[in-house]
């Protein structure tokens, strides 16, 4: 039987984005939204709803309005909010661009999602105009957020004084474009509606004590929907203050933490090995912190619990993927008494089933199975691409994850590994991600990740690439290799070993296996 959340259903309005996160700031209308964590510039609620609706009505009056696509390019800063919330009150749409894109990958995201604009920042520029003349865009097609001859700026948008469009998107509307590989294959549009966005902020909000009293940090990228959901959107719908950075620097991330006193930190695991390992940490005053909140991938227990002991915080952590906008799952904060192993239970409205990907069977408790599930927040589909579409969203509405996961009676889910990432090894599944776990609590090991490569009788078999703690930590293969044994069943045990500098990966922290296997195919 499918399992279903175990908190009551929340109402979700039938709204547009802007109309359920802009309604009545209150006495929060002269609070600051947003800091700019690097410089401590603010904009306030009050500040942030004028901009939003004088970036509207220059976007009108450049002809953008309903259905047309904007692309957004550009690191976290304040302006990001106002200008992504300006796009949506045009009534059209945006769609997030990962910052470290080439001129290639962004000439197909503007491509394939049909962008007419693209507001990018002027240190983006010479990727921002290749891409765009690769796809044929006029020159005056590109906006800038700071300032750069030739271009118009955000200053020249705000100078409008012309009234913003009146709203007629509805919550059946597309809001967002956000690019995600999803289970398979090359980056495909995910089209999010406004519905998807305002139905996870309700959900989620019934699980974490996030209010006006609560300052975020936002290092992780609003571009990616994890970002835009949690940190950008969760701060407005609240009230809190979200604090801005524009990349990730460790000691740029203690320092604004503790000058800007945040109590809510979203990390992905990359960041956790940081804080739990990195002796950097002890240098700043970490006091402030209530929580952090760990996404994106899997986050290991036992680093996990080195953080909160360092930090003297909760750590917790969520489950989510792009197309569920991006939560399905998540320990709650009231339950820091969890196996932080675990992503918690499903959100309200959410219904959930594993599925063994062999024999399409449902399975129970404690069985591993493929993670699927239904909800409000489930993507309308790919943008496009009706056969992706098709393979990942079924007739009965359930998205199937590519993740595996197991859940126990009581409905906690486990992440156990991605189901296109499993390593066959004599035909018992090795799972990746616990053996990344295992070498992270290595005092000697700073980052790992694991991959199939096949031997010299064909057999795929464990290759761990690890990155020392230090550049002369005095660690070999074989010791790596031991330790492992030493800890886990004979067939999941490592049997290539090789050093490199640093693990290749995503903006959001997923690691890029497939980068991975490009360099075991180059022999490198």
């Amino acid at each position: 039987m499918p399992v279903r959340s175990p908190y009551a259903d929340v109402e979700i309005p039938d709204s547009s984005l802007f109309d359920f996160l802009f309604t009545d700031f209150g006495e929060r209308a002269n609070a600051p939204a947003l800091v700019d964590g690097p410089s401590g510039a603010a904009i306030t609620f009050a500040e942030l709803e004028g901009m939003v609706g004088k970036i509207a009505a220059a976007l009108s009056e450049r002809g953008i309005g309903a259905g047309d696509v904007v692309a957004l390019f550009a690191p976290n800063t304040p302006y990001y909010a106002a200008v992504f919330h300006g796009i949506l009150r045009a009534n059209a749409i945006v769609t997030s661009v990962n910052s470290l894109y080439t001129p290639g990958e962004l000439a197909h995201q503007l491509a394939d999602s049909g962008a007419k604009l693209v507001s990018t920042v002027s240190p983006f520029l010479d990727r921002v105009t290749a891409a765009v003349a690769q796809v044929g865009l006029p020159a005056d097609a590109v906006l800038v957020l700071d300032a750069a001859e030739g271009h118009t700026g955000l200053r020249d948008l705000l100078a409008t004084t012309a009234a913003p469009p009146a709203q007629i998107v509805t919550g059946a509307d597309t809001a967002v474009l956000p690019y995600s590989s999803g289970t398979t294959g090359r980056a495909k549009g995910v089209i999010l509606t406004h519905r998807n966005l305002v139905a996870n902020l309700c959900q989620i909000a019934r699980m974490g004590d996030v209010s006006a009293e609560t300052s975020i940090l936002a290092v992780l990228p609003f571009f990616h929907i994890y970002g835009m959901t949690v940190m950008m959107n969760q701060g407005l719908h609240q009230r809190s203050t979200v604090v801005t950075m524009p990349k990730f620097d460790l000691a740029e991330f203690l320092r604004v933490i503790s000058e800007h006193r945040v109590s809510r930190v979203y990390i992905a695991p990359p960041v956790a090995v940081a804080l739990a390992k990195h002796p950097i940490v002890d240098q700043y005053d970490l006091s402030c912190v209530d929580v952090v909140f760990s996404g994106a991938a899997p986050l290991d227990a036992e680093l996990g619990q080195a953080v909160a002991k360092r930090l003297g915080c909760t750590v917790l952590q969520g489950y989510g993927m792009t197309e569920l906008s991006p939560v399905s799952h998540c320990m709650p904060d009231d339950r820091p008494d969890m196996d932080l192993n675990t992503c918690g239970f499903a959100i309200p409205n959410v219904m959930s089933k594993l599925v063994d990907p062999e024999t399409g069977q449902e399975v129970g408790p404690g069985e591993r199975g493929e993670l699927w599930v239904k909800g409000p927040n489930v993507m309308s589909g790919y943008l496009n691409n009706p056969e992706a579409t098709a393979v990942t969203l079924d007739d009965e509405g359930y998205l199937h994850t590519g993740d595996v996961a197991t859940v126990t009676e009581d409905g906690v889910f486990t992440i156990v590994d991605r189901v296109k990432e499993l390593i066959k090894y004599k035909g018992y599944q090795v799972p990746p991600a616990e053996l990344e776990a295992l070498l992270l609590t290595h005092d000697k090991i700073a980052d790992a990740a694991v991959i199939g490569v096949r031997d010299a009788e064909g057999e795929e078999v464990p290759k761990a690439f690890i990155v020392r703690q230090s550049a002369g930590a005095d660690l070999e293969a074989d010791e790596v290799m031991t330790f492992v044994a030493e800890r886990i069943a004979p067939h999941k045990k490592v049997r290539v070993v090789e050093f490199i500098e640093e693990i290749p990966k995503s903006a959001s922290g997923k690691i890029l296996r497939k980068d991975l296997r490009a360099r075991e195919a180059a022999g490198s």
